[in-house]
């Protein structure tokens, strides 16, 4: 039978699914299968709940692990006829069919919003009992003082005493900000002894964005760009003129505006357009007039959506204002605040302990990203993001500080970096924005250049030159200890993001070679691939250099390293000059690291498979469970971890760049939003190693 968690609300309106998100996240890197189940869906098809939806999305979890119960159309009926025990024998007989495929279940209970709070509470408790669930108690501290939410704990404990459900965790949420110490102090200690996290609200998950407004409102866009997840900060009603309104626009507003006035989205477009004028959210053109058709090709240009509302402008406005946002919108900036939110609040290794999970066995893609940022969050390091003017880079950077992996930097010339974010809805506050043009590090910065590679013949005139170069800037301020890493490639070569590293961060002690590894997340384990994607064809020496830099890789990233010097024969039973470099390599390594598992030479399925292991190499405590591969060149590297990529769905994770004395890594011109945030957060696990 699964270990079963019920996240109940004990007042309406607590967040409770930031609740049950937090505790998804953490349970997914503590069990080999986490589950979802919500008993009372809103909507008529239990299948289609939202943040059923968000789980299954969020957590790659299967049909059969992650489910809605009943309608709450079904339970209002089955209330009415007295037919509770209906109600929990289906969604008993729900999750016993869930528990044969999880080793932990995330119940979420009803909103505590309908006619009668009270029966809710006890559906809660109820379900929560027949499923054998402790409860997660979510008080919300919305709009209370201090004293009333210390209060609506000791309230909660009573009621659900009263009700006799095992009480796991209660926890405090939407608390105000400046109230968060006070409350945790007010609260009392439980029978436990345990603590009582409180949690407060965070402005940019409770604020709506541009898709909620509109979905809620059901209007429909006709012009601008269709970008759903603007945060809406303000909302502004044009009803005056427009000097008077740029005066009150702020960054972020949603304005509402009749479809005849033109003057005010002539306004609005050029305000965008203007580093030094706010940049709207969206427009919503009431009164279902249609604007002058000189207009359209203009708003066709708005860097945010346009809609049209058939209602008057007061009847806009009062239906916006009471748009409520929700995590389970899924949009992914407002899921990484809430896991920053929780990261940051609640101590996962207290509440993991209260549950005595099993050990979990396997290592899915899924959770090994969700560790790396995990580890990146738990030694906090400073990374900086040379390519401040490509839009993926600033989309990463929010939410690596959204979820508070780490500290970032981002170079560029300041308003070209603003004006893009505000045009892409993109919140860099909090961010570190440097122009390399015009810092005062700029000449600290070339008289360290010019010292290091005088015997290039650079001057000072010509390393301030190159300063300005922002993968030469980067690369300085790691090399001088301003951050502690740097990644770039997004919109630069390999050669141009590691050319400055190996002029003047040079490579570690011991070290000959800058190498790189992928890190390939097949469905149960990580395997580590190296070198597929920087030295071309490498001597013994250099072989074996990438075989010790990638077992130490796979060591820090929680890989047992059981090196297989590859080649296309097994032991002594071929020659020639391609397998004689990998058998010296191995030699060499063994030499150098007696410690470290490996054996070469050894053909890719004695490596991986046990059965062909105990024929062409019985005895070996390397082949049939190799962890590391070492490729003998960049060919034949480089087209098998694209092979195994397409033909298994495995995930790489890479280039990942060793060898270097500080962390330096590369992206593929190619890469994806997560892509970078994945780079990032292994460069900040990098920095944490002790630098040689």
């Amino acid at each position: 039978m699964a270990t079963s968690i019920y996240v109940s609300a004990t007042t309406p309106g607590s967040g409770k699914s930031l609740v049950a998100l937090g505790l998804a996240d953490t349970l997914h890197r503590h069990a080999d299968r986490i589950g979802f189940f919500k008993p009372v869906v809103h909507g008529p098809d239990p299948a289609d709940d939202p943040m059923v939806a968000l789980m299954k999305s969020r957590f790659e979890l299967e049909d059969e692990r992650c489910r809605g119960g009943l309608t709450h159309e079904e339970v209002r009926s089955l209330l009415a006829e007295g037919k509770r025990e209906e109600i929990d024998s289906r969604c008993v007989e729900i999750f016993a069919g869930m528990s044969r495929h999880c080793d932990v279940v995330i119940i979420e209970g009803t909103d505590l919003t309908g006619q009668d709070a009270a029966v809710e509470f006890d559906l809660n408790a109820r379900l929560a009992n027949n499923l054998a669930a402790p409860v997660v108690a979510v008080v919300g501290a919305k709009g209370r003082t201090v004293a009333e939410a210390a209060a609506a704990v000791e309230v909660a404990r009573k009621e659900l005493a009263a009700e006799k459900c095992a009480l796991l965790a209660i926890m405090v949420n939407r608390a105000d900000p400046d109230d968060v110490e006070a409350i945790a102090a007010a609260v009392k200690p439980g029978a436990s002894g345990r603590p009582v996290y409180v949690l407060p609200e965070l402005e940019e998950i409770a604020r709506p964005t541009t898709g909620e407004v509109a979905a809620a409102l059901g209007v429909r866009q006709i012009a601008g760009r269709a970008d759903m997840e603007r945060d809406v900060r303000d909302i502004k009603v044009a009803a005056m003129n427009v000097g008077n309104f740029l005066n009150v626009l702020d960054e972020g507003a949603l304005v509402i505006v009749p479809g005849d006035r033109a003057d005010v989205m002539v306004a609005c477009l050029a305000s965008s357009f203007s580093p030094e004028f706010p940049v709207a959210s969206a427009l919503i053109l009431t009164g279902g007039l249609a604007p002058d058709a000189n207009i359209y090709p203009l708003l066709a240009q708005a860097p945010f959506p346009v809609f049209a509302a058939t209602d008057d402008t007061y009847t806009t406005a009062r239906r916006v204002s009471e748009v409520r946002s929700e995590i389970w919108s899924g949009h992914r900036r407002k899921v990484a605040s809430a896991l920053g939110l929780w990261s940051r609040t609640v101590d996962e290794a207290e509440l993991v302990e209260r549950l005595h999970l099993p050990r979990a066995e396997r290592m899915t893609p899924l959770r090994f990203l969700h560790d790396l940022i995990e580890r990146a969050r738990a030694q906090r390091r400073h990374v900086v993001l040379p390519e401040g003017t490509d839009v993926r880079i600033l989309r990463a950077a929010e939410i690596l500080h959204r979820r508070d992996v780490c500290d970032l930097t981002v170079l560029g010339p300041e308003s070209d970096v603003r004006e893009l974010a505000a045009a892409r809805g993109i919140d860099l506050s909090g961010i570190n924005i440097v122009d390399p043009a015009t810092s005062d590090l700029r000449q600290k910065f070339a008289e360290t250049y010019s010292e290091l590679r005088a015997h290039k013949g650079v001057d000072l005139p010509k390393a301030l030159e190159i300063m300005q170069d922002v993968s030469y800037f980067g690369t300085m301020m790691v090399q001088l200890g301003v951050v502690d890493g740097m990644v770039s490639g997004a919109a630069h070569t390999t050669a141009h993001t590691i050319r400055p590293a190996l002029e003047f961060v040079k490579t570690r002690e011991g070290v000959k070679i800058v190498s790189s590894v992928f890190l390939m997340l097949m469905p149960d384990r990580v395997l580590v691939y190296g070198d597929c994607a920087v030295n071309p064809d490498p001597n013994v020496e250099q072989l074996a250099d990438i075989a010790l830099a990638s077992a130490e890789t796979a060591a820090q990233f929680g890989v047992e390293p059981r090196v297989a010097m590859l080649s296309y024969s097994t032991g002594g039973s071929g020659s020639g000059g391609a397998v004689d470099k990998v058998r010296q390599a191995t030699e060499l390594v063994r030499r150098r690291r007696p410690d470290l598992a490996v054996e070469g030479p050894i053909q890719y399925d004695a490596a991986v498979d046990a059965a062909i292991a105990e024929s062409k190499m019985p005895g070996s405590s390397v082949a049939g469970q190799a962890t590391v591969f070492i490729f003998p060149d960049l060919n034949t590297g480089n087209n098998t971890y694209k092979a195994v990529q397409q033909s298994s769905g495995a995930v790489a994770v890479g280039p990942v760049l060793q060898g270097l004395r500080k962390p330096v890594n590369d992206l593929s011109r190619g890469c994806t939003v997560e892509d970078i945030v994945n780079t990032v957060a292994i460069t900040a696990i990098q920095a944490q190693a002790p630098a040689s």
